[in-house]
């Protein structure tokens, strides 16, 4: 990866990526220092040096660190079954199927975190193509749109 530029965000920045991230926005404390690290891919919020989100397309989205590294992280969680984890972790979208549980209040267009159903480790970061209960209703299609998940290249991001 390429490193294009880095350099601290300003207050009201800030503010609107807190906005952004609705429930995550949580991951932006007053007292930290926050950048932002231009690469050739995606471009990254640092918080307090650790890539705590990322931004795709002017969105930005929680990454698995953050989510890990604050477990009382208000989230909307879908859980899936074992044998989706393969897929999941191989950077596929969530398939209705796949999911046995979703909080009830997620909405299309939401951020929500995959976990599975045995260890409630968090897989992947997507984005809700239908709702919760929908979700779990569902026999067919597509749930969620994988944003992130463990083993791609933002997991293995190393400043």
């Amino acid at each position: 990866m390429i490193i294009k530029k880095r350099y601290f965000l300003k207050k009201k920045k800030i503010k609107e990526i807190k906005k952004d991230l609705n429930n995550y926005g949580s991951l932006i404390e007053n007292k930290d220092k926050v950048e932002v690290l231009e690469t050739e891919d995606y471009d990254y919020i640092l918080i307090n040096g650790d890539p705590y989100i990322i931004i795709i397309g002017d969105k930005p989205y929680p990454t698995l660190k953050a989510v890990l590294s604050n477990p009382g992280l208000e989230k909307k969680t879908v859980i899936v079954d074992m044998g989706a984890v393969k897929f999941v972790t191989n950077g596929a979208d969530i398939m209705s199927p796949g999911i046995v549980e979703a909080d009830d209040d997620i909405d299309v267009g939401n951020i929500v975190v995959i976990e599975d159903m045995n260890n409630h480790k968090p897989l992947a970061i997507g984005e809700s193509l239908i709702s919760g209960a929908e979700m779990v209703e569902s026999s067919k299609g597509k749930a969620i749109k994988s944003i992130h998940y463990v083993g791609d290249e933002i997991w293995n991001l190393e400043i």
